[in-house]
């Protein structure tokens, strides 16, 4: 989507709105600013992002907002509140010319995403999930007050609770690693349309050379492996062609059974 947060409209306060609206396009193709949802639910934002192709490379994010990403990255939910994942956020032109060596070579085409958005986040998960790990993320819960009604009681169950689904990853499923990977695509998913809330473009890239991006910014060694980079900021409405397009999506006959 091409609107303007409040703090980042050229114009005064009074602008009229509608000339935003133009810029958005509805699910329905529809680009008569009198039929967009003037709510502003979440269905909304759902069907009202997209997967920019072009980033104005004159446009940040401002500080405040930049805050919200690092909040929505931080309270994804994950399975028993795992959370095995890490985040790279990169504001810098020499911070998103590190991620961009991830493209350069075998995706050329993302590399100008990358180096042109305001902010890029790289989204790596854990390695391993360890009991160290799990004790860390208990004693959190506590300090968060998680168990202050029967705090031995609580704790307990929850440590016992979590371990269970991850010894049944490692040692029943063998597949805690794509479990874990799984966590950090929820993470993904949440962000993205919690990002596009605050009018802010999004490109999510599996086109990226993941060994790279790891040997870049020394990941395996702290435990982890890059999967997804996401670019943000604002689209170029003159070069971004994916933003004059209507939306697509299979009619729900096709995906839905209601029981």
């Amino acid at each position: 989507m091409t609107l303007l947060s409040a703090t980042q409209k050229s114009s005064s306060d009074t602008a009229d709105p509608v000339s935003d609206d133009q810029h958005i396009i509805p699910a329905n193709g529809d680009r008569t600013p009198a039929r967009l949802n003037a709510d502003r639910d979440i269905t909304y934002f759902a069907k009202h992002r997209h997967t920019v192709k072009a980033f104005d490379p004159n446009r940040k994010i401002a500080p405040e907002y930049v805050e919200k990403i690092r909040d929505l990255l931080r309270f994804s939910p994950s399975s028993t509140n795992a959370q095995p994942w890490k985040f790279i956020l990169a504001s810098t032109q020499e911070g998103k010319e590190r991620i961009a060596k991830s493209t350069d070579e075998r995706y050329p085409f993302n590399s100008p995403s990358i180096r042109n958005a305001s902010h890029v986040v790289v989204f790596a998960s854990r390695l391993a999930i360890e009991e160290d790990f799990l004790l860390k993320v208990l004693d959190q819960e506590e300090q968060d007050g998680r168990f202050d009604g029967d705090p031995e009681t609580f704790r307990a169950q929850m440590h016992g609770g979590r371990s269970l689904f991850v010894n049944l990853h490692k040692q029943d499923m063998k597949d805690v690693q794509h479990w874990m990977d799984k966590q950090v695509y929820l993470n993904i998913g949440q962000f993205l349309l919690g990002i596009s809330t605050l009018d802010i473009d999004a490109t999510p890239m599996e086109g990226i050379d993941t060994k790279v991006l790891d040997e870049e910014f020394g990941l395996r060694e702290q435990g982890y492996n890059s999967l997804v980079v996401v670019a943000l900021g604002y689209s170029d409405e003159e070069a971004d062609y994916n933003a004059k397009l209507p939306k697509s999506r299979l009619p729900l006959s096709d995906i839905l059974i209601e029981a």
